[in-house]
């Protein structure tokens, strides 16, 4: 039975905030009809880009910049990019209407349109592919190894103009930054939506110390210096952050294993893997003209229990974040982020673990967040400074 066609709500436009007005008067234009028009801009794309999509042609030998491009999924490489590049707060994602795909002569790509071994396909084709690829269009993190990287960008291009009448409404990371673009919208009936997560960056963060947070959101796009996996001490990564550190960072699994078989990683011992590589470059578009602020992550492998099939051990987590706080200055550790040691899949309560995890990490004098259970909404009684640092466990 062939697979029934995805029904596609929405595309999206990654833009500056200085353009939304602009965009809300002429439309979202194709480079080449800016260009044409002398319209004043701010730019988002560098010099490498602009190069590659001006000398990238469709099947009718257009180049790629007269056409405007918009994604099926904003949270990709290409807004990771912009957002380290341009800062959260300068960069908006415009949200529009599917009618989009009745505009005469589009183009939809099985991937990002300016990689070569990305298809073009017409609109009837390319709403197959599409469908057949949604999961990995649609998920929250992807990599190079896989093509998932190039696949999440997947387009849909527009020649020349994207009517006004098509903007549905416009996302940003911050409620201070949709609050300012509100104020300065020519178009009050447009919503403007505050949507952190899909600019990589925290639903809500809670201050605990000077340099200590609490945080909802995805640990691995935390710009802390150091990532923390919790694992067990018998090289299985099955479930968790486990598993997403398996399919994301294959080296950091292989280092883990052979960790584990040199019996390196213990209980009440982390084993830090200073990794070399970026993954900022492993995440983001490529290539870049710019210099990454935060590119090399250190991971540290942090047992949580001995076996994966026993739940986490409490004082065994107790005695490896002693071992952290006694050891991160010799280790060169700047700042670390931790996931909710032994909670969730590990069955421990936020209630314990938040309180002892607040007593170590408030005695070390470099950023730490710790980012907070998904599985099930935490009283607010336990996210307050005062429970947390009163050092009382109800273990």
């Amino acid at each position: 039975m062939a697979k029934k066609n995805v029904e596609i709500k929405s595309f999206y436009y990654i833009t500056h905030i200085n353009n939304i007005n602009s965009i809300l008067l002429e439309g979202i234009l194709s480079h080449q009809n800016i260009e044409d028009k002398g319209i004043n801009y701010t730019a988002i794309y560098d010099k490498s880009i602009v190069s590659n999509r001006k000398l990238k042609q469709t099947p009718e030998g257009k180049s790629l910049w007269k056409y405007s491009n918009v994604y099926f999924q904003p949270r990709n490489p290409m807004l990771y990019r912009v957002v380290l590049e341009k800062g959260v707060d300068n960069i908006a994602v415009i949200e529009l209407d599917r009618q989009v795909l009745n505009i005469p002569g589009i183009y939809i790509t099985d991937g990002n349109a300016a990689n070569d071994i990305t298809e073009f396909y017409d609109y009837k084709s390319g709403i197959s592919i599409v469908s057949k690829m949604w999961e990995t269009i649609k998920a929250q993190w992807w990599n190079s190894l896989d093509g998932s990287k190039r696949k999440i960008m997947a387009e849909a291009l527009i020649p020349d103009v994207i009517p006004p009448n098509l903007i549905h409404s416009i996302f940003v990371a911050k409620h201070n930054i949709a609050e300012k673009v509100k104020t300065s919208l020519i178009n009050k009936n447009i919503p403007v939506i505050p949507e952190p997560t899909m600019f990589f960056y925290p639903a809500k963060q809670y201050q605990i110390t000077s340099n200590l947070f609490l945080a909802e959101g995805d640990m691995f796009f935390s710009n802390m210096q150091t990532l923390t996996v919790s694992v067990n001490t018998v090289g299985i990564m099955g479930k968790g952050l486990a598993s997403r550190a398996k399919y994301q960072f294959p080296d950091v699994y292989v280092v883990y294993q052979d960790a584990c078989r040199r019996k390196q990683i213990k209980m009440g011992k982390p084993y830090l893997y200073k990794r070399e590589a970026s993954l900022d470059d492993e995440l983001m578009d490529e290539p870049k003209d710019f210099t990454l602020p935060n590119g090399n992550k250190w991971f540290l492998l942090f047992a949580t229990k001995r076996h994966w099939r026993e739940d986490s051990d409490f004082n065994g987590i107790d005695e490896g974040l002693a071992w952290f706080t006694q050891n991160y200055k010799t280790e060169k550790v700047k700042s670390i982020a931790m996931p909710a040691l032994g909670c969730g899949l590990g069955n421990l309560e936020w209630k314990d673990v938040g309180s002892m995890m607040c007593k170590h990490l408030s005695k070390i004098d470099i950023n730490a967040t710790i980012y907070l259970p998904r599985e099930k909404e935490i009283p607010s009684e336990y996210l307050s400074k005062d429970y947390l640092l009163s050092n009382k466990q109800t273990s």
